[in-house]
């Protein structure tokens, strides 16, 4: 009977510490099961032993101090396979590789996200009940990939496996990327539902002033975030169309059925604060950690027309032209970050990177913010500033110095990884010099804090470090620190809980290990909140 009590206690308190960890389990990626180095486990003395008098008295460990955060992304683009995949015909294995050399690249540069376009038009680049498969994945709209693979759930796997966030890109109201519509498939809305679409220059578009698209957007929006293990859902700058010189968007009937009594222009507006809202409550009621960012045009208003907007001349604008009011959506917390797209050198002068950088920061109203740079530009721009390769260096280095600028996300991958290879490199030497985690989200529930790792043992060798954590299965990754010789704590590595083969054994690969005189380990939770560490002397 004893026995059987003491067991049910024991389960009773392991079932407890799962509760209150509030960090979710992820399925387990496959991974190779390392080979078992020789471990070390403290040795107890069950029975005090009396210390000498002049016996040195135990080392008093450093105090951790947690180093800076920044958001370190790049937009993968796929729509026309500008940046993968490099071909819509490529077998899937060749294209698994292509998606690979680009993960590798920008995670040896470390950057610690990526923005991978999974929604271009009106598709998807997954099994979907609400859209047809894309033809940039598979050459055809609406033909499955010759793979009993997800390719989306293996995108996810292997940025994870890299330690990078993956951010979901999707755009919501492009229906087609040109007019030829026997390119699309039978499946896709402008079949099944053709009242939703407005032509427009060139393209389709949903209609955003319909109830039902609006909902029918929120519902693509949920399959994503319910079946994939992302870590954000984002939208980028396309609202209403760009305008076009003597083009009216033809929402006239939706506007006289819906319209309210408001002006036009405040009724557009409202459609699209009224999406942005539902998004993000339909992401926050199914996972409350994944994040919900929006990249929009660089420029809210020019001051021309409105105080409260920039010392800017741009042509384009969100409020007047896009209709769109990211302010709005700070204000009301409706996202968790802001990207604008500030797609201008630092002295522009109808819209300076400077003026503009400054402009985002004093209203940002607590949203944090990550710039979008123009790595497209470099060397390919009517502006000569973009011709040096300190364009985009200085850029980040400006943010760094500017408040709430809490990091960049770069357009677009193949931007750097070609001829203009130099400029990443120099991310790398002058910006980007150690590995660093990406922000938080500001919601922690505190449970992490006062989460210790139980490690089990450890090993250090030549090649790096093996440990075996008891506890690591309550976070969503383990991270390892370690104080350089100037007094500062470094990110060497942050690994997923799910890629480790028992939810216990992480091996950190990096000789630079055996440079550090102490180290740190900690848990990273849902929401980016990190654990107590445990420091140690190697």
């Amino acid at each position: 009977m004893k026995i059987t009590m003491r067991f049910y206690g024991i389960i009773a308190l392991v079932l407890m510490m799962a509760s209150c960890a509030g960090s979710k389990k992820v399925s387990q990626a496959p991974s190779p099961v390392p080979s078992a180095p020789a471990e070390t486990t403290p040795e107890e003395s069950p029975v005090p032993v009396e210390q000498p008098n002049d016996a040195p008295a135990p080392e008093t460990m450093p105090m951790f101090t947690p180093p800076e955060r920044e958001m370190r992304g790049v937009w993968i683009a796929t729509v026309a396979n500008i940046d993968w995949p490099s071909s819509s015909t490529d077998s899937f294995e060749q294209q698994q590789r292509d998606f690979i050399q680009i993960l590798d690249f920008y995670k040896q540069r470390n950057f610690n996200a990526v923005f991978v376009q999974v929604r271009a038009a009106g598709d998807a680049f997954y099994p979907s009940k609400l859209a047809p498969w894309s033809r940039y994945l598979t050459g055809k709209e609406g033909k499955a990939p010759a793979t009993v693979m997800d390719p989306l759930k293996w995108m996810i796997q292997v940025a994870h496996e890299r330690g990078m966030e993956f951010h979901a890109w999707l755009n919501p109201y492009r229906a087609s990327f040109n007019l030829n519509v026997d390119e699309l498939s039978p499946s896709h809305d402008y079949y099944r539902h053709p009242d939703w679409m407005v032509k427009y220059g060139t393209k389709l578009y949903y209609n955003p002033g319909l109830p039902a698209v609006r909902e029918h957007l929120v519902g693509v929006v949920g399959e994503v975030t319910e079946n994939y293990d992302v870590d954000g859902i984002h939208f980028d700058d396309y609202f209403y169309p760009y305008k076009i010189s003597g083009v009216e968007f033809d929402d006239k009937q939706a506007y006289r059925q819906y319209g309210n009594g408001l002006p036009l222009a405040d009724w557009r507006r409202a459609n699209v604060d009224k999406l942005i809202k539902a998004v993000h409550q339909e992401i926050k009621n199914e996972k409350p950690w994944v994040q919900f960012g929006v990249s929009p045009f660089g420029v809210w208003r020019n001051a021309s027309v409105d105080p409260r907007g920039s010392e800017t001349r741009a042509g384009h604008t969100n409020f007047d032209d896009l209709y769109a009011d990211p302010l709005i959506w700070m204000k009301n917390g409706w996202v968790d970050y802001i990207a604008p797209q500030i797609y201008w050198s630092m002295d522009f002068p109808a819209a300076s990177y400077k003026t503009l950088i400054k402009w985002w920061s004093e209203n940002a109203n607590g949203t944090k913010i990550y710039v979008g740079n123009a790595s497209y530009k470099i060397r390919s721009d009517g502006d000569d500033s973009w011709d040096s390769s300190f364009e985009i260096p200085n850029q980040v280095a400006l943010g760094r110095s500017t408040p709430g600028i809490e990091g960049n996300v770069f357009f677009r991958a193949k931007s750097m990884m070609g001829n203009n290879r130099d400029v990443a490199n120099l991310l790398l030497q002058n910006n980007y010099t150690n590995p660093v985690l990406t922000p938080a989200l500001q919601v922690s529930y505190g449970v992490m804090q006062n989460l210790l790792p139980e490690v089990e043992s450890s090993h250090l060798a030549d090649r790096g470090l093996q440990l075996k954590i008891t506890n690591a299965y309550l976070s969503e990754a383990v991270v390892l620190f370690g104080l350089s010789p100037n007094g500062k704590w470094e990110l060497i590595e942050s690994q997923r809980t799910s890629t480790s083969f028992d939810n216990k054994t992480f091996a950190f690969d990096s000789f630079m290990i055996q440079n550090y005189q102490y180290l740190a380990v900690g848990f990273r939770g849902n929401y980016g909140e990190l654990s107590q560490m445990k420091v140690w002397k190697p």
